[in-house]
């Protein structure tokens, strides 16, 4: 059986993070292949200056399961390329799941994929969703079908666990969020730092955070401690 194949469609000037969040989570699906594409194929640079070399180019790949947009700010001018919407529709009609993060989904809806659909996007562009027939979705991650989008930028490691967990079960998604070091707490050892604590110095116990007193009101204040005695105030001698 062929391995499960997602493409990651590139373009220029898009949010590297919005690629290489995602990107780290699917690269840990066993049994995935995983192509990074574009239209033109090559190198692509995002908006913060970094480039991706060896994207293959998108008329090169025959089909795939999964088609993944990242968002970023040339997304409103990608959906104006004749080329690459033509190739993001073809791909698109053989897909499994059609996915995005931030205002990657502008690409969808521009590609007529979104219409009746919800969907998240990136709040400040969210509302155009709308012009191509899709929902508006405030939500980080939403799901609509075999639609899977999320939200502005930082959601899109919690959009791609949610694929995870739709491609390989809960407890693989589960798997990787500790080897992807994702909202894991920290090892219950002398070293962990936690609200309250204080670092352990040479393997000693962490010491314990002074307590805090309230007042009647039940406002918290620091502790109280006596002034040096240099600093007090002379006492009264009596006559």
């Amino acid at each position: 059986m062929a391995d499960f194949r997602i493409v990651e469609v590139l373009y220029p000037g898009l949010t590297q993070l919005d690629f290489t969040g995602p990107h780290t989570v699917f690269s840990r699906l066993r049994d995935t292949e995983i192509i990074v594409a574009s239209e033109a194929g090559g190198a692509i640079g995002s908006d913060g200056g970094l480039t991706f070399a060896g994207t293959k180019r998108m008329a090169e790949i025959d089909r795939c399961d999964l088609l993944f947009f990242p968002g970023g700010l040339a997304a409103t001018d990608v959906i104006n390329d004749a080329a690459f919407m033509a190739e993001a529709r073809r791909l698109a009609g053989g897909a499994r799941y059609l996915t995005s993060v931030c205002t990657g989904s502008l690409i969808l809806g521009a590609a007529g994929l979104l219409k009746g659909r919800r969907a998240a996007c990136h709040w400040a562009w969210r509302d155009m969703l709308s012009l191509f027939g899709a929902i508006p979705d405030a939500g980080r991650v939403v799901r609509d079908g075999d639609i899977i989008t999320g939200g502005g930028v930082t959601a899109g490691i919690d959009f791609a666990l949610v694929v995870a967990a739709e491609l390989a079960g809960e407890a693989a998604a589960q798997a990787i969020r500790p080897r992807a070091a994702l909202q894991c707490r920290p090892p219950r050892n002398r070293t962990a730092r936690g609200p309250g604590r204080r670092p352990a110095r040479h393997g000693r116990p962490a010491a314990q955070a002074p307590r805090r007193r309230r007042t009647r009101r039940g406002a918290a204040v620091g502790v109280i401690r006596s002034p040096p005695r240099s600093s007090r105030s002379p006492r009264r001698r009596r006559r």
